[in-house]
């Protein structure tokens, strides 16, 4: 009868054996699904988030960052010829006008652009509404005084000042209004090309995901290595290798982009500085023009960049059914259907 016992103490021992393998195993099954689940909604998220950033800042913030700098340049300008004019003792010459009431109607159909780009909303197209009309205040000064009274010298002065008036009284003048609209217009340029804390907590969680998903398919491969004797698994690799794909190749694509993103924020912050320099014209237009181009360009959506997101989507489907069917082939063979 010792044989028999012995017998039923190994197979109980085996039977344990194969029931604390299949609970682990289907432990290891869940622990793949669920933080694939997670590392990949969270990652594909965040890669778009940024990526639309890109695009936001391309199509929306340099165009109206560059409408308002250019808006505001001729109309100073438009001032500044005005004035030169006068001080030059030119302005009785025929044609003296000319180049004040081109930078005028250059302001005018800026303005009028500008109300299509901006990016601050209604509070914005309450300024632009408020701009117009002090605009046209501004040119029934201006314009007197640059083509009607130029034998007028008191009335002149009186025109002129104010139109000055109309065009820099702090708080409620032309300039300030329009300064006013690129300040709230640079403050979202800034959250949109900076990463945010929850765009940082975003990757934080699907990058750990992924090092998870990974520290479980090993420890499964190695499971199934000591306990069902299979020396490799073909449907835990290729997952494994898809996982550290994903660590890596979204994550640099995000820090290439957003690296654009801070190199085009720092030319639109010299765009909106160069806007106060009237004097320089040809080069300020010039350079404002040039400079939100080669924004505009810089932030173009790459095709490496649109297939890393279809890359990282198939690599999500790839490490969110290929453990869950290797690991459910092997618990079908060897337990479910023996159960």
């Amino acid at each position: 009868m010792a044989w028999l016992t012995r017998w039923m103490r190994a197979f109980r021992s085996r039977r344990l054996s194969g029931s604390r393998t299949r609970r682990l195993l289907e432990l290891h099954l869940a622990a793949l699904v669920v933080t694939a689940l997670v590392s990949m909604t969270v990652l594909l998220v965040s890669y778009r988030e940024v990526q639309n950033s890109a695009g936001e800042m391309r199509t929306r913030g340099a165009p109206a960052v560059q409408g308002a700098a250019a808006t505001q340049l001729a109309l100073l300008r438009a001032h500044w010829e005005a004035q030169e004019s006068v001080d030059h003792h030119i302005d009785d010459v025929i044609g003296a006008g000319a180049r004040y009431e081109n930078q005028l109607s250059a302001a005018e159909q800026g303005l009028s652009r500008l109300s299509d780009v901006q990016i601050d909303g209604e509070r914005g197209r309450g300024v632009l509404t408020t701009v117009n009309g002090l605009l046209t205040s501004y040119s029934s000064s201006m314009t007197p005084g640059t083509v009607k009274y130029v034998q007028d010298e008191w009335m002149q002065r009186e025109k002129f000042g104010e139109a000055e008036r109309t065009l820099s009284r702090e708080g409620t003048g032309v300039v300030p209004r329009l300064d006013v609209l690129q300040r709230h217009q640079m403050q979202r340029v800034d959250r949109v090309s900076s990463m945010g804390a929850l765009q940082r907590t975003g990757w934080a969680v699907a990058e750990l995901g992924l090092l998870v998903l990974a520290l479980t398919a090993i420890s499964a491969l190695w499971l199934l290595r000591r306990r069902c004797g299979r020396s490799y698994d073909p449907w835990l690799l290729p997952a494994l290798l898809s996982a550290v794909f994903l660590a890596v190749v979204p994550l640099w694509a995000t820090i290439a982009t957003q690296e654009r993103l801070d190199t085009a924020h720092e030319r639109l912050v010299r765009i909106e500085k160069r806007a106060h320099d009237p004097e320089g014209l040809a080069t300020s237009q010039k350079y404002i023009t040039d400079r939100s181009t080669l924004v505009r360009d810089e932030l173009a959506a790459q095709r490496w960049q649109s297939w890393t997101y279809y890359g990282a989507l198939g690599g999500g489907a790839l490490i969110l059914l290929l453990p869950a069917v290797g690991i459910c082939r092997r618990l079908n063979a060897d337990y479910w259907r023996a159960g």
